[in-house]
Formats: structure tokens, sequence, C-alpha cells
């Protein structure tokens, strides 16, 4: 598998699909083979039970979906997030499923913890794109609201996991787009060269 999208939206008439859409249009023109996960879709369970948690150090876990997606990070050569920027960052759904849940600590998983910090495994994921929308403008989102998805998620959290290449396309302002540049946002996402 070449590329795996890993979407995270609950509604099938958002703008975040009508990305994915051309997202898929584009890798399919390419003859890019990927998959898709679809967390909401899926009805992953984003929240981790107890039992859940006890397996966390020896990369167990109860959850059929994790086991799954694992493999897929862990055979793949780019990742391509869809995501909405809810609060400043990433929803919930996304960062308590795959971060959190997903990301198992042990040899062949996602990472090891060493004295001095994360060893990142997934290193076979050498281009990675997050691509979010937000109500607010970008610029506020760097300069007034942390940066989080740049500097947490991005820079920080998917550096950590091994992925290399890593960049981020935000459509800021949403709320009071036009159907003109949204349209010219679409046909920029189904030009675009994903790696």
């Amino acid at each position: 598998m070449d590329t795996l999208i890993i979407y995270c939206h609950p509604y099938p008439q958002s703008f975040n699909h009508a990305v994915l859409e051309r997202v898929q249009s584009n890798l399919n023109s390419q003859g890019i083979n990927y998959q898709l996960i679809d967390l909401y879709a899926e009805h992953f369970d984003p929240t981790y039970s107890a039992e859940e948690l006890s397996l966390y150090h020896q990369g167990g876990t109860v959850d059929p979906l994790v086991r799954k997606y694992l493999e897929l990070l862990k055979s793949c050569r780019t990742v391509i997030f869809i995501t909405p920027c809810w609060w400043n960052s990433i929803p919930g759904m996304l960062k308590g499923g795959v971060i959190d849940k997903v990301m198992k600590e042990g040899p062949d998983l996602s990472h090891t913890v060493t004295r001095t910090g994360i060893k990142g495994l997934l290193t076979n994921v050498q281009h990675c794109y997050v691509l979010t929308t937000s109500t607010s403008p970008t610029w506020y989102l760097r300069f007034f609201c942390g940066n989080a998805i740049q500097r947490v998620f991005v820079n920080t959290t998917l550096k950590q996991l091994g992925f290399e290449h890593r960049k981020w396309l935000n459509f800021g302002g949403i709320s009071w787009s036009s159907p003109q540049r949204r349209q010219r946002y679409l046909q920029k996402i189904a030009q675009y060269r994903f790696k």
C-alpha cells in the first residue's frame, strides 16, 4: 500500500468530506494505491478502558480496530490526515483514538520509550500531510492560539513517531468563506502532488 488516508469527521455533507473526495480522486487519477480509515464510519471508540490501558506496555489491545490501524500505519509510505480543527487542535476522536490508543509502545510497534525520550518506529512513513479546516483564520491559529496543529501534532508528535516530511495545509475561515474560495481550494487539493 502506498498511502493511508485517516479521515476524521462525522458529517458526510461537510467540507472535510469534500476534501476527502478530492484527495481520493487525486490519488485515483495518479494510480496511487491507498486505503481509507474513516474513524466515525467505522465506529471507532477512542476511549481507553481499564483493560485496554493495562495492556499498553505490552503492546496489546482488546480492540481489533487498534490492531488493524497499526498494521496499516506500519505498511504505508504516505499518510494523509483529513480532519477539522476544533478548539485550536485536533478532535478527540483523532487524538484519543489514533494517537493515544493506536500508537502502541513496544518493539515492532509504533515507538519505544528510552531514558532520553521517544524513539519512533514508523519510519516507513516518508511523507505525511495534515489537511485541516477551521473557523478561525490560519494566521489566528498560528499566532494567537498556540499553533497547536503545527507545533504539537505535526512538528512534535508525528516526528516522535518517526514520520518524515510532514506538511500542514489548513483551510481557515471556513464559516465565512465564499463558494468560489472553497471551490478553488478543492481544485488545489484535486491537483496536489501527494508523494
